[in-house]
């Protein structure tokens, strides 16, 4: 596709030298005929242009480009004007060329996609067409191969390289119950999976679909910079006008002289350099995040994500892992650690539910014995309860409430652990056997092991502000904030109580609101920039957010502000390289020290190097940003260093009406925060 560009050029400056060679040698006839052939092989698409934007009432640089070239034939200049069309044709093909890398470069995801699949069934082993193979299909990847389609791992253990996705460095492990993504490389372990999702509604499939869509979703900077182009080529035409009229009636100079000058004045005005700024660079750097795992939803996204001066975090799944793990176990006399966690899991075996995993989690760990228990009744909030199946004797699992109920004694060594875990903003479960207690588990959802250095990152960014909005509980989330540069923290939060938090924060910053993109749609659709975490994993984050980070990498949230404010000021730089240009272009123009060549050599030479410019984006890259960052980062707030050095500096606040809450929790915000 991309070696057809450069045919209008080449068949230009191959016609226009032949039509000089005979003009040379006496042949005028052959020389027209080699003129206007020139013309029509570097012109015919611009004409084309320029005429349909006539059609819609538009005067574009297209066709200024035309008037020029005719006007410097109309004075007998053939050789300007094919000058002019070869250098213009040549700008062309440069650009769509580089705009095209833009595309390319997320457009080959496609490629990394397995054109069959290794489909397991009643006859065994077969290789099938990608788009042919059903959902609930079984389908086996050996290592080294690439994932054809989304599903769930159900054999087979292995580590996948999911950065084409994710932008995750680092290999991640599946076992059975793991998601798997098309495109990703299955690596040491041969996995058997269950087809999710059909070839066209991959993950993979929808990112390129998204970021098409979002190529097209033009930025403010780019929509004003085309409408600035049809109104400046209206004054481009008038004043072109004036430079051939005033020195015909003011002081009589040769008409062909003038009309020369004016034509210069045409090229050297006209505003390709500044119409091409924005969208170079835009697309180059929605190119580059999509590389990186970050889909932006536009170049307008992109343009207020470089805005962002305070950032609002959802804590569960977003700051933490949602997975809670367990903290402590504390056994009765007589018991052990392993005799705890072996019935709280024998009793949790068959519940789905966080806690239970947790439970389940250490057991493996410690390969404590599951005693084996019958007649299992599970209490929806509150706990489980059953029988051990050898002796009869019943046992249970739960909240403290729960055991209470039951009557069970709890020793007064593990009540004092037990109110010192909850002050603690730990959950609390207690381990019964017959009616006395053996044991309490403490678990907790533990921030993310890059959280802290994450949020870090942000304020080097210039991020001023950063706050975590929870629905847990005040204390919880009091210990989850402790330990991270967290300027304030809110809990006890209902959906509508985030929204006005975020309102008030508006007022006077510019917000990102981050969530995994299922249950904080309001406060994302709030926020100046919505974030959605783990895109990979959900459709709602892919639907809900403006900016969604593909993987659970905060880091590529500061990457993304990085990429967006480096954008703005690339675009910045080539919009005043290219007025300068101008500006000096039209001066030596008017007062004759440049002819048409020359004028269309700068006004061509500087689309080209803005262009270039623009590009400079798909180079970027996390480590590149890092090096380039100023030695003076922004400071995190003083509340942040305190959270980072283990003080507290939140604040937490209980549930209340949607405006009582935003304005009694800005309130209360400690001297240290703010």
């Amino acid at each position: 596709m991309n070696r057809w560009l450069w045919l209008p050029p080449a068949a230009t400056a191959v016609l226009g030298l032949s039509a000089w060679q005979a003009g040379a040698h006496g042949h005028p006839t052959a020389a027209l005929a080699g003129w206007v052939l020139a013309y029509v092989a570097g012109g015919a698409e611009s004409a084309w242009e320029g005429v349909r934007s006539l059609a819609k009432g538009r005067v574009d640089v297209d066709f200024l480009m035309v008037v020029a070239a005719l006007g410097a034939a109309a004075v007998g200049r053939w050789e300007d004007g094919a000058i002019l069309f070869f250098l213009f044709s040549t700008s062309n093909a440069l650009q769509a060329y580089a705009l095209n890398r833009t595309r390319q470069a997320v457009s080959a995801l496609m490629g990394l996609r397995p054109d069959t699949a290794t489909v397991l069934d009643e006859r065994g082993e077969r290789r099938v067409r990608v788009e042919d193979v059903q959902l609930g299909a079984r389908v086996v990847v050996r290592p080294g191969e690439r994932i054809p389609l989304d599903g769930k791992v159900v054999a087979g253990m292995s580590s996948v390289d999911q950065s084409a996705i994710t932008g995750e460095s680092a290999p991640v492990p599946k076992e059975p119950g793991d998601a798997v993504f098309a495109g990703t490389v299955n690596l040491d372990g041969v996995l058997e999976f269950q087809v999710e999702r059909t070839a066209d509604q991959t993950t993979l499939a929808r990112l390129v679909m998204l970021v098409a869509e979002a190529q097209e979703r033009k930025a403010q900077l780019q929509l004003w910079t085309e409408r600035f182009e049809e109104r400046y080529s209206l004054v481009v035409l008038a004043g072109t006008a004036l430079t051939l009229l005033v020195p015909l009636v003011a002081w009589h100079e040769p008409f062909a002289q003038s009309f020369y000058r004016a034509m210069t004045v045409l090229v050297a005005a006209s505003p390709c350099a500044v119409v091409i700024a924005a969208p170079a660079a835009v697309l180059s750097a929605l190119a580059t995040l999509a590389r990186h795992g970050v889909l932006v939803k536009g170049g307008a996204h992109l343009e207020r994500l470089a805005t962002i001066d305070a950032v609002a975090f959802d804590k569960t799944g977003t700051l933490t892992s949602g997975r809670p793990q367990v903290v402590a176990v504390h056994a009765a006399p007589g018991y052990t650690e392993r005799d705890v966690v072996g019935l709280a899991a024998a009793l949790e075996a068959r519940v789905d539910h966080p806690l239970a995993h947790a439970i389940r989690q250490r057991a493996a760990a410690l390969e404590a014995p599951a005693p084996p228990v019958a007649d299992i009744q599970a209490r929806a909030g509150r706990g489980v309860a059953g029988r051990l199946t050898d002796s009869g004797r019943a046992a249970c699992v739960g909240s403290p409430a729960f055991i209470g109920d039951l009557g069970v004694h709890v020793p007064a060594e593990l009540v004092e652990a037990v109110r010192r875990h909850e002050e603690a903003g730990e959950t609390v479960v207690i381990v019964a056997l017959g009616d006395e207690a053996v044991g309490v588990i403490t678990m907790m959802d533990r921030p993310r092991s890059q959280a802290a250095a994450a949020l870090h990152a942000l304020h080097t960014a210039g991020v001023k502000e950063i706050v975590m909005l929870s629905g847990d509980q005040p204390r919880v989330v009091e210990r989850v904030a402790a330990g991270l540069p967290i300027d304030s923290a809110y809990g006890g939060l209902l959906p509508e109580q985030k929204v006005a938090i975020l309102k008030t924060l508006g007022k006077t910053r510019r917000v990102a609101m981050v969530g995994d993109g299922v249950n904080d749609a309001p406060a994302l659709a709030t926020a100046t920039v919505g974030v959605a975490m783990g895109g990979a994993g959900t459709d709602a984050a892919l639907e809900a957010a403006d900016v969604v980070l593909m993987g659970d990498d905060l880091h590529a949230l500061a990457f993304a502000i990085r990429v967006a404010r480096r954008t703005q000021a690339v675009i910045r730089q080539g919009l005043a390289f290219a007025g300068a240009v101008i500006v000096v272009l039209v001066a030596l123009a008017l007062t004759g020290r440049i002819g048409l060549p020359l004028g269309v050599v700068g006004h061509e030479g500087s689309t080209v190097v803005v262009v270039l410019s623009g590009l400079r984006m798909l180079l970027v890259s996390p480590r590149r940003l890092r090096a380039a960052a100023p030695a003076r980062a922004a400071a995190p707030g003083r509340a942040g260093a305190r959270a980072a050095a283990g003080g507290p500096g939140t604040v937490t606040v209980e549930a209340s009406s949607e405006e009582e809450t935003a304005e009694k929790a800005l309130s209360r915000t400690p001297r240290t925060a703010r």
